[in-house]
């Protein structure tokens, strides 16, 4: 059983989570969070921790920045688009269990503080910008790392803020080279 409780979205997500892991969840009921549904996950960050793990959708990450404001200390889990999608609808409750145990294996911290050690330059280097398919190298590459998606200036702002090393970026990059091969 995980000790940190999983926030996540919907009933759907509990559902799906809940046939990948054992752990207790709350379902954010989406961004119009209601005070009762605060209370509840700050009580759980207080006593157990949480895990926030939202759909890798642009509102599921506006409401992963809004619940980072208010839990700083949380951990984040992310399920890459790739695998968290269907014909017509993206998100946890889509995704395979394998795919987020995969994720609740490389959990992050968002540190408050930049760490400077990344820039534009090295994702231009890497060929995670600038090129016709940046996009998919920063998609692949995000996954390795366990810190999801964004475009070239977003993906700069995660590597510096969940504490990715340079040797972790270096794995990921020769990982995402062998696959291309």
């Amino acid at each position: 059983m995980i000790k940190q409780v999983i926030v996540v979205e919907g009933k759907s997500d509990i559902a799906r989570v809940g046939m990948a892991v054992d752990a207790d969840m709350i379902a954010t009921g989406g961004f119009a969070l209601k005070k009762k549904t605060i209370d509840e996950i700050r009580c759980a960050y207080e006593k157990r921790g949480i895990i926030i793990l939202t759909d890798p959708d642009g509102p599921g990450e506006r409401i992963r920045q809004r619940l980072s404001k208010m839990f700083p200390k949380a951990l984040h889990a992310f399920v890459p688009k790739s695998e968290a999608s269907t014909a017509d609808d993206v998100g946890i409750e889509d995704a395979s269990p394998d795919s987020i145990r995969k994720a609740l294996e490389k959990l992050r911290i968002l540190y408050q503080e930049d760490s400077g050690l990344f820039s534009t330059e090295d994702l231009f280097t890497a060929g995670l910008s600038g090129q016709p398919d940046s996009s998919q190298k920063r998609a692949r590459v995000g996954a390795l790392l366990g810190i999801g998606y964004g475009n070239a200036k977003q993906f700069v702002k995660r590597l510096n803020h969940y504490g990715i090393t340079r040797d972790e970026w270096d794995q990921a990059l020769q990982m995402c080279r062998e696959d291309s091969k």
